[in-house]
């Protein structure tokens, strides 16, 4: 199947696709910025214990750990 350019449409069938996707714009529920990054900032603070980015790895658990060490003689 080949791949759809915009650009290659009628000018009415780019009014067409225009007007679906401004219909499903409207029907999205819509929340305040101010809102909405309080809930993140909150749920990011208390998972922040856990997170091993902010937390770290335990040596024993951290599967990126050498294993050895390598001797030359």
């Amino acid at each position: 199947m080949p791949a759809l350019h915009i650009e290659d449409l009628p000018e009415k069938e780019k009014l067409k696709m225009e007007v679906e996707q401004r219909r499903k714009e409207v029907k999205l529920q819509r929340q305040q910025v101010s809102k909405c990054s309080e809930e993140i900032k909150n749920y990011i603070e208390e998972r922040s214990g856990e997170d091993p980015l902010v937390k770290g790895i335990p040596e024993d658990k951290n599967p990126f750990k050498e294993k050895g060490s390598c001797i030359i003689s």
